[in-house]
């Protein structure tokens, strides 16, 4: 199983980037895809998630500014975010249902 994250970079604030994760060896529509992010020094935070169902979850201080979804022809979830922020500024990692891990996209946020 291989999760490969893509899309990070530097925008401003106010700014938008699409991050995406790409699974090899798993499904991305019959199995939980989350998203966290890191920031150096501090633990690893859950920021979203969509269950198998299509059910989404994000937690309050993204909610309204990320959105998670799937091509499920790409077997690929995406995370939208808008009106990033240079809190958001982190390694952006992708998990699956079973312990399974990416290695991260730096998006920085700055001016």
């Amino acid at each position: 199983v291989q999760l490969e994250e893509s899309g990070g970079g530097l925008v401003q604030p106010g700014g938008s980037l699409r991050l995406s994760c790409t699974a090899r060896g798993i499904s991305t529509v019959t199995n939980l895809i989350q998203w966290y992010r890191q920031v150096p020094g501090k633990q690893r935070e859950f920021i979203a998630q969509i269950t198998a169902g299509g059910n989404t979850n994000y937690i309050p201080s993204v909610k309204g500014r990320f959105i998670i979804s799937r091509d499920s022809a790409k077997n690929t979830v995406y995370l939208q975010m808008n009106g990033l922020k240079p809190e958001d500024t982190a390694v952006y990692i992708c998990y699956a249902f079973g312990d399974y891990w990416g290695k991260g996209t730096l998006v920085t946020v700055s001016s």
